[in-house]
């Protein structure tokens, strides 16, 4: 196997979308796993901007295009073309403002209208470094996570503390679902034409897939 892999080879693209309330630290969250930046002069998202990272699933090459949009309600326009082919999320709050954890119920419901529902979400309660100023309990956000069968950790882009962590489990999971659908339907996906689609669903262009180069046999 060579040590290095071109930045455009991959074996899988998958679409994440970070979503949740403004202010909640998506766009902080993006360049803290991609770039491994942190900016303490948040400013407000406009309109969406995208950033991708590669990581390693099994033996294959995994690249992460992940959509962070403005959590304001002026930008709803956006909403269809943003979710379009999401086969993961990353639905974030603030642990230290409540009503960022009340309104995750109402962005579920949008991310699910919108997507296929075999989506991989990951409820993340972001600035966890600022737990002397904690308005939302662990607890309650695991029952959330329960109930509406998501994963869920607590992290802090600033800390740069399970921030890889909660990315890489919602790849591999959408990882898992497409290689169970590969071999449901005796797809090898690695052989796949370069370009062809595998549905995880109904919906369209949801994970392109690209054929396996020699370097990576």
């Amino acid at each position: 196997m060579a040590a290095y892999r071109a930045e455009d080879d991959y074996d899988y693209l998958f679409k994440v979308v970070l979503i949740g309330d403004s202010g909640v630290g998506k766009s902080n969250l993006l360049s803290r796993f991609t770039r491994n930046e942190f900016s303490l002069e948040s400013k407000s998202t406009i309109g969406v901007e995208f950033a991708t990272r590669s990581i390693r699933v099994d033996d294959k090459i995994v690249k992460a295009q992940i959509w962070d949009t403005a959590g304001q309600e002026r930008y709803r326009a956006i909403t269809s073309a943003y979710y379009r082919g999401a086969v993961g999320a990353l639905l974030v709050y603030d642990v230290t403002r409540h009503v960022t954890f009340e309104n995750v119920e109402r962005w579920l419901k949008e991310l699910r209208d919108h997507t296929d529902s075999n989506i991989a979400i990951m409820l993340v309660g972001n600035k966890a470094d600022l737990r002397h100023l904690c308005a939302v309990s662990t607890e309650d956000a695991t029952g959330f996570a329960e109930r509406e069968n998501t994963f869920f950790m607590e992290t802090s882009a600033l800390e740069s503390m399970n921030v890889e962590n909660a990315f890489t489990e919602v790849l591999t999971q959408i990882y898992r679902v497409v290689s169970r659908k590969a071999l449901d339907t005796g797809d090898d996906p690695a052989a796949l034409p370069k370009g062809q689609t595998i549905h995880v669903g109904t919906k369209d262009d949801v994970s392109a897939v690209k054929k396996v180069g020699c370097c990576s046999a």
